[in-house]
């Protein structure tokens, strides 16, 4: 018997009885792991993303009511990741002093919501938008992006303790172990030839990046859109630890840089500053001197993950495991568009309109 994702099951029992059962559970687990009493109210489900399903809710007992997110495992997921993974980053990242959500708990009991599930502090206030940008405030959160990108890249992942939930890697292997698995995936995804992705994955595989610099805490999807931020521009913390892993940090910053995050306003990385000042701001947090060639193998990896992704989601979508509008949208015009930027920055004769200075 075929397995009912989610989606149809809300279909079937509404919105409020999900609510419901959400709130039920979450309560038992709150009353038993945070204060006797203790109650879930005030659910809302949090669209976008399709990782993770996600609700903001309050915590409430007698002598307190504290925001909280619930992140719990979908039937069906855009990308494979490892919920402990993403906690433990999360809560390295934070104790290390960025603005990230403070982890509360990880949960792999099924008996409390029937899923495994992560909650997290809300932090209230705060937009992820990145069209909603206040113009007026592109300078200062473009450079506390880029800044706080590269303090992520000065971390050391093995003195955090992440050595035990993240696969072993070395400067000289991390960059084509990320080819490797990202052509996996798509060479188990695809619903039809991609020759735009093997021609992009034998090129990479031709020209090996020199070693990393560093073995650095990579956050796999550092990008507009995937930080919270104030009215006045402050951001408050960076989200969607997912695909955190050990690796090159140039991984990093050519991901926050793909011209995908920008396709509206190609001058400006992520819609925010111009490409040489979010590197010089990154090269700052850092510590570390961009190295351009190496950094041109990265950007040519970005976007083959990213194509990947996009490759991924349509398998997922065409074969019932989900019909999450954002899978079919990503597997449609997002596939589309990272070919395109692997042509112009493959082809002999393309004029690299994609390509930006950025030293």
């Amino acid at each position: 018997m075929r397995r009912q994702p989610y989606n149809e099951i809300w279909e079937t029992i509404g919105l409020d009885s999900r609510e419901t059962k959400l709130r039920a559970g979450l309560s038992r687990f709150l009353d038993s792991h945070w204060r006797p009493g203790a109650e879930a109210s005030e659910l809302v489900h949090v669209p976008g993303g399709a990782s993770r399903e996600t609700w903001r809710f309050k915590a409430r007992t007698d002598g307190e009511d504290r925001g909280m997110i619930l992140r719990i495992d979908p039937e069906t997921s855009l990308i494979d990741t490892d919920r402990r993974t993403e906690y433990r980053a999360m809560e390295a990242a934070f104790k290390s002093g960025l603005p990230v959500p403070e982890a509360l708990y990880l949960v792999e009991d099924l008996r409390w919501l029937d899923r495994p599930f992560s909650i997290s502090a809300e932090v209230p206030g705060c937009q992820t938008s990145a069209e909603a940008f206040p113009p007026q405030h592109l300078g200062k959160i473009g450079q506390q992006k880029w800044t706080l990108l590269g303090q992520i890249a000065a971390l050391d992942p093995i003195a955090l303790g992440l050595g035990d939930v993240m696969p072993a890697t070395s400067v000289g292997t991390c960059a084509m172990e990320q080819l490797d698995y990202w052509a996996n995936v798509i060479d188990e995804d695809s619903l039809h030839p991609y020759p735009v992705a093997q021609a992009a994955i034998r090129w990479l595989r031709r020209h090996p990046p020199p070693p990393a610099q560093k073995l650095a805490l990579v956050h796999g999807d550092f990008r507009s859109g995937n930080f919270l931020y104030l009215p006045d521009g402050e951001i408050r913390a960076i989200l969607d630890w997912e695909m955190a892993h050990m690796g090159d940090p140039l991984e990093d910053l050519a991901w926050s840089l793909d011209p995908l995050w920008s396709w509206v306003t190609p001058g400006l990385a992520g819609r925010l500053l111009p490409h040489k000042e979010a590197v010089r701001h990154w090269e700052a947090g850092s510590g570390i001197t961009l190295d351009i060639e190496a950094f041109r193998w990265w950007q040519v990896f970005a976007a083959l993950k990213g194509l990947g992704i996009w490759i991924s989601s349509s398998e997922d979508f065409h074969f019932g495991g989900s019909q999450t509008p954002i899978l079919a949208l990503a597997g449609w015009l997002m596939t589309d568009r990272h070919q395109q930027i692997l042509v112009d920055y493959l082809s002999p004769s393309s004029p690299h309109r994609y390509l930006r200075d950025v030293k």
